[in-house]
């Protein structure tokens, strides 16, 4: 069902505003992930009646807003802080610059997202990962919006790693069991501590089972690196998708509750 009609895009911001917490609340474009944690983004624009549209369904998605008006301001904020998304309004003077510098490194942001109107600036070849136009439709913000939160959780928590102490049993090839402990856990990978530094060439079988689960997990990897502490970081291997897709649900559910 459209939640909002078509014309919705072509009022004043503010009578589109008594839509948009219906429009979050009741759409199909509400994020996958819990609300419980907040992420940042920072809108660049001077055009309020857009900018107060964009403030209430960020607000709504838990995502903290930032207003700059001013592109060399915002360039400064970023070199001294990090966001995880980036609105820029490209009728605004002085962003064509301002998105040049964005692939400078310390200026680079994690998301572009990058609103103008028709034929103000070649939007298909920006860097934007998504794009919508002027004047802002509800509907189609609240969609992009949240898959661009779930974008940015997707990209954390590929890469986060949760702190863990736990039994583990290594077996490699055909030697006997090896015990060690579980020190922390990702979708890549896991880090053990071992009692003694021990030699373990080739695949390795993994063994633990996570709080709360019923079942142990019994994973694949290989050795990426061992410290003559006996600390050891394993490199999973081969995970089909069921226990891929459990092993990613219980750390997304770890990271936004901790």
């Amino acid at each position: 069902m459209n939640l909002v009609p078509d014309a919705e895009s072509l009022k004043p911001a503010s009578q589109r505003l008594a839509f948009i917490t219906f429009v979050i609340c009741s759409s199909g474009y509400a994020p996958d992930y819990s609300c419980d944690m907040t992420l940042s983004s920072m809108v660049v624009s001077r055009d309020w009646a857009e900018v107060s549209v964009l403030e209430c369904i960020l607000g709504g998605l838990h995502i903290g807003v930032d207003i700059e008006p001013e592109p060399k301001r915002a360039r400064e904020k970023l070199t001294k802080s990090k966001i995880d998304a980036l609105i820029v309004d490209c009728d605004l003077d002085g962003t064509t610059g301002f998105l040049r510098s964005l692939g400078t490194g310390i200026n680079a942001v994690p998301l572009v997202i990058v609103s103008g109107t028709n034929g103000h600036t070649n939007l298909q070849d920006s860097i934007a990962t998504f794009v919508f136009k002027k004047p802002i439709s509800v509907e189609q913000a609240v969609r992009t919006l949240s898959a661009a939160r779930n974008m940015i959780l997707d990209g954390r928590l590929r890469y986060n790693r949760h702190a863990l102490d736990l039994p583990v049993s290594l077996v490699c090839g055909s030697k006997k069991q090896v015990k060690a402990h579980l020190t922390n856990l990702s979708q890549g990978g896991l880090g053990v501590r071992l009692s003694q530094p021990v030699a373990l060439p080739g695949p390795v079988r993994v063994s633990f089972q996570l709080p709360q689960s019923n079942d142990p997990l019994q994973l694949q990897g290989e050795i990426a690196w061992i410290d003559k502490m006996g600390n050891a970081g394993i490199r999973f291997l081969d995970m089909s998708p069921e226990v891929k897709r459990d092993l990613k649900l219980w750390l997304a559910q770890q990271y936004l509750t901790h």
